[in-house]
């Protein structure tokens, strides 16, 4: 799982739903939740996480989209498979992996050293420990 340090800056509750907004570094991450531990408030430090299959990549940010994080990143690594291809980037000093389809990654033309935008829709993004 890709993790990376982060400070929550707001939490917005209705019914079971949470909304908690983060900064990583300057880049914002919206997350959304249906169950919130009551001690993580504005302020607390956390790691947030996503799988590398929930990330999408995208040559730029799409502003007509309903997917909240949109993170520049750059391409670091490539491991192109038969069907599958993992991505590594750099995200605020940190290497995250996505993984996305061999016809996805050729259509792309992505390369090393390419900055690229990591997709993370907010439901796809999680806590994964207070620290």
């Amino acid at each position: 799982m890709n993790k990376i340090a982060a400070i929550i800056t707001d939490i917005q509750r209705a019914d079971a739903i949470n909304i908690v907004h983060f900064d990583v570094n300057g880049q914002t991450m919206c997350m959304m939740a249906l169950e919130l531990d009551e001690q993580l408030t504005i302020g607390t430090k956390v790691k947030v996480g996503s799988k590398a299959t929930n990330i999408a990549l995208a040559q730029k940010r799409v502003e007509t989209i309903s997917i909240s994080n949109q993170l520049e990143v750059t391409i670091t690594g490539i491991n192109m498979g038969t069907l599958l291809c993992s991505v590594s980037f750099d995200f605020e000093g940190q290497c995250w992996e996505s993984v996305i389809t061999r016809d996805s990654a050729l259509r792309m033309q992505l390369a090393v050293d390419a900055k690229i935008v990591a997709l993370i829709k907010s439901s796809e993004l999680s806590i994964v420990e207070a620290i």
